[in-house]
């Protein structure tokens, strides 16, 4: 059983005889800590007995796992958010996957997997990432305008690649939160957007309707290839301290 386990392990430890039941009720209580606060990290190092034979924990390490937040609020609500990086707080408060990196292409993707896979198109093409941002399966116009606003603040970003399959999430909700970010954030870097998937024709025709500045295009790679080349002529134009608009083709 667990007590047998926990005082074999002690012993392994090599605890003294007289504070092996302290050590053993020590281990007890970290695994039910472990257990009852969703726990995914719990270390204590070092983990020791003094020359008085008292049993120290000096040096304590915890992380929780972040889906048990809803039935972890207490724990949740210590969290320090001034030691975040800002716009991944911005992005949990909107329910966004996101971590920032120090890239100058903004990415904006509904799946781990193709997020991961448009990072490494991006690179391919020359280009680092500034985010890992993914939308999921059930994100709303709201999230999706959000997403935008984190990404158009982000000083770093010279160039905005959306990557969607609409499986679970439909192309045109996708569409109509980028028409409505673009609108309101009146975003001045490039936009390159590839959408496939369901309702994607009716999105398409909103974006070519919308008159605003969006490059769409039906390839990944044609995409990412984008993405690189324009964020490569914003550097250049700002390290020159040259303005620079840009004008889609008729």
């Amino acid at each position: 059983n667990r007590s047998s386990d926990l005082l074999r392990v002690a012993q392994k430890l090599g605890f003294s005889s007289g504070s092996i039941d302290e050590a053993v009720d020590h281990m007890t209580k970290m695994y039910q800590l472990f257990i009852e606060k969703d726990i995914s990290m719990l270390e204590i190092n070092p983990f020791a007995e003094d020359a008085h034979g008292r049993i120290v924990c000096m040096d304590c390490k915890i992380t929780f796992d972040d889906n048990a937040s809803f039935r972890q609020r207490d724990v949740f609500a210590l969290k320090d958010w001034s030691q975040e990086d800002e716009r991944e707080v911005r992005a949990t408060k909107a329910n966004l996957n996101y971590i920032g990196l120090d890239g100058s292409i903004g990415c904006l993707v509904n799946g781990a997997g193709l997020a991961m896979a448009t990072m490494d198109m991006i690179k391919l093409h020359g280009g680092e990432p500034a985010n890992f941002l993914d939308l999921g399966g059930g994100a709303q116009q709201e999230q999706v305008t959000q997403a935008f606003h984190i990404l158009s603040q982000d000083k770093r970003v010279l160039a905005i690649l959306v990557n969607i399959f609409g499986g679970i999430m439909r192309c045109d909700v996708i569409a109509s939160g980028i028409i409505a970010a673009a609108s309101e954030i009146d975003l001045k870097i490039p936009l390159v957007v590839r959408l496939q998937g369901t309702q994607v024709d009716d999105a398409k025709l909103m974006i070519a309707n919308s008159g605003l500045k969006i490059l769409a295009c039906n390839d990944l790679d044609e995409a990412a290839k984008m993405a690189v080349r324009l964020s490569n002529i914003v550097q250049l134009a700002r390290e020159a301290s040259v303005d620079v608009k840009f004008q889609l083709p008729i």
